[in-house]
């Protein structure tokens, strides 16, 4: 499913070169839920931007059901990320302005889905359960609901991904299991799922969770 060969990642910043990812390799089947855990600066999040085709390996290989989508080009890789990748994000990253379902339904509009994009909207927030709340604007919204709206969201175009960066990072603890719950459920149901997290109690959801320092995978626990 997910698959990293020798991932090496360099950035430049003037004379300056750091190197981000070194030398990774990364197996993830299809249906399985994964951390990834690691202190700031780690390389958490260049390899989530990898994983999610939102960068491109300085060398190294990455297998996506097969096929190898490290040098694609931008539009190729669009393509890749809307049909194949639903985003989760820490901060929500919900438009203010439009109401829960009309944040939902933005990812059909992108893609051009012949889908009934306000019923199938609403569909996907009651199954995350927050159906309730399709016409609240984002403020007039919890922190929790929020998030589930995010994650109706990224389940919109029925990815077989699901990246989510700190998805329980600016949750309180109950709401953060709740959160977990719902992504367990819709690992149940096929979708392979990996999670960003520096919380060890949240990485305890997933059946698997990758350590990395210093841009090197240094440890693998499997639950």
């Amino acid at each position: 499913m997910i698959e990293l060969r020798n991932i090496v990642k360099i950035y430049h910043a003037g004379d300056i070169q750091v190197t981000a990812l070194n030398n990774i390799s990364f197996h993830c089947k299809k249906g399985e839920m994964v951390s990834i855990m690691g202190a700031s600066g780690s390389g958490k999040s260049t390899m989530m931007n990898l994983l999610g085709c939102l960068d491109r390996p300085t060398s190294g290989e990455y297998l996506l059901d097969g096929e190898d989508v490290s040098q694609m080009s931008d539009r190729m890789l669009a393509k890749v990320r809307n049909r194949k990748i639903g985003f989760i994000f820490q901060s929500f990253n919900l438009l203010p302005r439009i109401t829960a379902i009309a944040n939902v339904e933005l990812p059909m509009v992108y893609a051009r889905s012949n889908h009934n994009k306000r019923k199938h909207a609403l569909e996907t927030l009651e199954a995350v359960g927050i159906g309730k709340r399709a016409s609240h604007r984002p403020a007039e919204m919890s922190g929790g609901e929020q998030q589930r709206v995010a994650i109706a969201r990224a389940l919109i175009l029925n990815p077989t991904i699901i990246l989510a960066d700190e998805p329980t990072g600016n949750l309180d603890t109950h709401t953060s299991h709740s959160i977990m719950t719902l992504l367990q459920q819709q690992n149940e149901k096929g979708i392979t799922v990996v999670i960003v997290t520096h919380e060890e109690d949240i990485a305890e959801y997933t059946q698997r969770t990758i350590y990395l320092r210093d841009g090197e995978i240094i440890e693998e626990k499997i639950r």
